[in-house]
């Protein structure tokens, strides 16, 4: 029983390649799977990235390793602060869209921060805070 976190900054290791920031958690709590994380790295298309640091790619790919690196120890919840606050538009959706389907395949819970009424409403069940209060 893990949780997984995505940050809306990423806050991948600099001085780790994409393999070993996807792989870090998981080693932390003892669980690496290399098929589970190679599994990870070729759904959300960073198979050519893995031998490259953080200051090599852009912000979707980042933002696609921090997923990963969320998911590779299997998760029962994921805490997403703002997961594409850092991207535009179009990356947004695209990085939004492969994440959802990998958590809808963990079936893993997922409570996500957003300030996008539009990825807000990709969600089955939301909450609206307003002022301060749920609204």
């Amino acid at each position: 029983s893990t949780v997984g976190i995505i940050f809306q900054q990423f806050n991948l290791i600099p001085s780790l390649d994409v393999a070993a920031n996807i792989a870090f958690q998981a080693r932390l709590i003892g669980t690496p799977e290399p098929q589970e994380l190679s599994r990870l790295a070729h759904a959300l298309g960073l198979e050519p990235q893995l031998r490259k640091y953080p200051e090599q790619l852009s912000g979707g790919q980042q933002q696609r390793v921090a997923i990963a690196r969320a998911l590779a120890a299997r998760p029962k919840l994921i805490l997403a602060d703002e997961p594409t606050g850092n991207l535009d538009e179009a990356t947004a959706d695209g990085v939004m869209e492969q994440f959802l389907a990998l958590v809808a395949e963990t079936g893993a819970a997922l409570l996500m921060v957003t300030h996008s009424p539009r990825l807000a409403a990709r969600l089955g069940r939301r909450a609206h805070l307003s002022q301060g209060r749920l609204a």
